[in-house]
């Protein structure tokens, strides 16, 4: 859980400002009367947007939907990551490819696939080396390099099943 919000800038951001905000406060002792007024008055109102928008967003972030994991088949080291990050009933996918392990692992963003409009499906290892993402009508298509990179979706009609009617 913590590596996978070390990978997420958002919680590092949030820290971040919260840390900020909280030496501004144990600097207050030590300033005329004047400025403590004035930084109460900056700090209370963004202390009172903070709080609902970071627990919104803990309660949303990427581990707030299901999660499901797919292992290449010729390599443990890369692993597809599915999660739906909607907040809503119909599920939005964000896909990554993740190559590589513990710390050193990196994250690659292959987008966010939205199910109403069928553009998502399904998501497979399609080859060695190779991610097919199937929507109703198209199939995306990404190559995964030697380093782990993905290289440029190229975007396929999907071929009608011949024992299929329309």
């Amino acid at each position: 859980m913590v590596e996978h919000w070390l990978n997420r800038p958002r919680l590092l951001i949030g820290a971040a400002v919260v840390l900020v905000v909280l030496s501004l406060v144990v600097e207050l002792e030590f300033r005329t009367r004047f400025s403590q007024i004035g930084c109460a008055v900056l700090l209370v109102p963004l202390v009172v947007a903070a709080v609902p928008v970071l627990s919104v967003s803990l309660v949303f972030s990427g581990h707030g939907g299901r999660e499901d994991r797919f292992v290449s088949p010729n390599r443990s080291n890369r692993v597809l990551s599915v999660t739906n990050v909607a907040f809503s009933i119909d599920p939005v996918y964000q896909v990554e490819l993740e190559t590589g392990s513990g710390w050193s692992a990196r994250h690659w963003s292959l987008g966010t696939w939205n199910t109403r409009g069928g553009d998502f499906v399904r998501i497979d290892w399609s080859g060695p080396d190779q991610i097919t993402v199937t929507g109703r009508h198209k199939l995306t298509v990404f190559d995964v390099h030697p380093d782990g990179s993905l290289s440029e979706p190229r975007v396929l009609p999907k071929q009608s099943d011949p024992g299929a009617e329309s």
